[in-house]
């Protein structure tokens, strides 16, 4: 049965843990990759310091203002693609970011997206997908995905319900962040391997 919108269309601190333990699938010509979701972050619009779309609406954030089970990538650092997944009632601009997950299908693929030319061995598969870019990574993700519709069948990105998760999750504060970092918004499954560490935001030292 597929995932419905209404599901993510549902407050955005509702959907986040709902989403672990479904698939994200990305099919490209080299073949398909599937990651088991285990590790999410919620943002929650103009109610959030810490989410894009706190300020309002421009190019980059306008998928989270549009119907939920749309794909938001956006490049960080100058050197790495994230995404999330549009949530929330209509007028309520949310995401839930995806932060890692377990490889279940195209593994030799996403050891090559992500350690290239070096043997399998060097690193262990719990990395594969573990963080928001190296997700990106692993299932071929970057800007040209930004948007596509998760819900639709004939999308090469869809998010599929999996087997699901039906213990307590974890929470805890999210990763990274200058604004709201302690609110624990952050949504793992416990005791999964490739669940991201938990590093707090460091403020730069002025020299």
């Amino acid at each position: 049965m597929p995932v419905r919108r209404t599901l993510l269309a549902s407050p955005v601190l509702e959907v986040a843990p709902k989403l672990l333990g479904m698939v994200l699938r990305r099919t490209t010509q080299a073949g398909p990759v599937a990651v088991r979701v285990t590790e999410v972050e919620a943002y929650d619009g103009p109610n959030d310091p810490g989410s894009h779309s706190y300020r309002g609406e421009t190019p980059r954030n306008a998928v989270m203002f549009g119907p939920a089970g749309h794909l938001y990538v956006y490049f960080t650092y100058g050197m790495h693609f994230c995404m999330n997944v549009s949530a929330g009632p209509a007028g309520q601009p949310s995401a839930v970011l995806f932060r890692a997950g377990e490889v279940i299908e195209g593994l030799d693929l996403a050891r090559e997206r992500r350690w290239g030319s070096l043997p399998a061995k060097a690193h262990p598969d719990r990395d594969l997908a573990r963080g928001p870019a190296r997700l990106c990574v692993a299932l071929g993700i970057e800007r040209e995905a930004n948007g596509v519709d998760l819900l639709d069948r004939r999308s090469a990105v869809q998010l599929l319900p999996g087997d699901g998760f039906d213990g307590e999750p974890a929470t805890g504060p999210r990763v990274g962040l200058r604004e709201a970092p302690d609110w624990p918004w952050r949504f793992w499954i416990p005791g999964d391997p490739t669940v991201s560490p938990y590093k707090p935001h460091a403020p730069k030292k002025r020299g």
